[in-house]
């Protein structure tokens, strides 16, 4: 039994508590564009998240999970376009859109593994990318302005502000929920599975079942961060579909350290925040962000996480934890 670490915990709070106060500081400063910036990396963390708990913990290598950012995206696009601004409608278009389109391509992809899963997930993502194309009542490949932003309670996401703070409140609940299904039964049956999938089904359980029930989730969830990315961005296009949007979701769960809870988080920072960076000071920003992205998954492949539990375990202050797995422990 791993032992408890209060720093497991305290990390993810203050790193939160410091995200809470961050529109204050911003407004104070009077830089709008940092509010904007932070609430689209809260937006992918919420994404990244999502598809850790299919990658990282089922072990199912998605290369179309931008189809469902996209579809979210249109689930508040489409019925704004017609006047529909109540934002619980919004939220069920959403929910209901990505799972049910979630459950039929997850039970198609299912019946595949390896390469032919990663290549199936990826056609379902350009045929849904080229059926938004072809809607040229709606924008077609430019994609169309979002008419009204999505109301709560008669509050709307109209401002970076109110997304960011919606984007801030979701992503919290959600990191510390995935803290709580990665420890449970699901998650343990999901994890072992990715481990050695014929030893689980050899105890009677039906793996496919929760690899579906996995996809549908993260399918879900990430239909939430494009629901809140297009007020966001007060703009829908195909091109969220896009494959690169997906290997960029990869990477940063990669990145972060894949399987753990935190690490997606991190990971989704510290690639569009050094990406923001790099833009900043070089034209050829990605031929140096390339070399950063192989040093990281060189120095350890539990990534980002991993380097700083390695850290600390150096620490001469450290004292030693018995079974201890920075990239598979609790929230970290």
């Amino acid at each position: 039994m791993q032992k408890f670490r209060p720093t497991a915990v305290l990390w993810p709070v203050l790193f939160f508590a410091v995200l809470a106060v961050l529109p204050t500081v911003a407004v104070a400063m009077d830089d709008n564009f940092l509010i904007s910036f932070v609430a689209r990396v809260l937006i992918y963390a919420i994404a990244a998240s999502a598809l850790n708990i299919a990658l990282g913990f089922g072990g199912l290598v998605s290369l179309g999970h931008a189809l469902f950012i996209g579809l979210g995206m249109y689930s508040v696009a489409l019925p704004a376009h017609f006047g529909v601004s109540d934002g619980f409608v919004h939220l069920g278009v959403t929910v209901v859109s990505c799972a049910v389109i979630g459950a039929l391509t997850g039970f198609i992809s299912l019946r595949t593994s390896g390469i032919a899963f990663i290549m199936i997930t990826l056609a379902f993502a350009q045929m849904g990318y080229f059926v938004f194309v072809s809607l040229k009542q709606f924008g077609g490949d430019d994609g169309m302005a979002l008419a009204a932003s999505s109301e709560f309670f008669g509050l709307g996401l109209s401002s970076p502000t109110a997304v960011y703070g919606c984007a801030l409140v979701i992503l919290a609940l959600l990191t510390l929920w995935v803290s709580r299904l990665r420890e449970s039964p699901f998650g343990m049956t999901l994890r072992a599975g990715r481990q050695n999938a014929r030893r689980v089904a050899s105890i009677g359980l039906a793996l496919p079942r929760y690899q579906l029930t996995a996809y549908v989730l993260s399918a879900v969830l990430c239909g939430i961060s494009g629901m809140l990315l297009v007020n966001l961005n007060a703009y829908a296009s195909p091109s969220s579909m896009s494959w690169m949007i997906s290997g960029e979701l990869i990477v940063m769960v990669v990145l972060g350290g894949m399987g753990s809870v935190f690490g997606p988080v991190l990971g989704a920072f510290a690639f569009l925040g050094v990406e923001e960076v790099l833009k900043a000071l070089t034209e050829h920003w990605m031929a140096v962000f390339g070399l950063l992205i192989l040093a990281v998954a060189m120095l350890g492949k539990a990534g980002v996480i991993g380097l700083l539990g390695k850290w600390r375990r150096r620490r001469p202050d450290a004292a030693p934890v018995q079974g201890e797995a920075v990239a598979q422990g609790g929230v970290q």
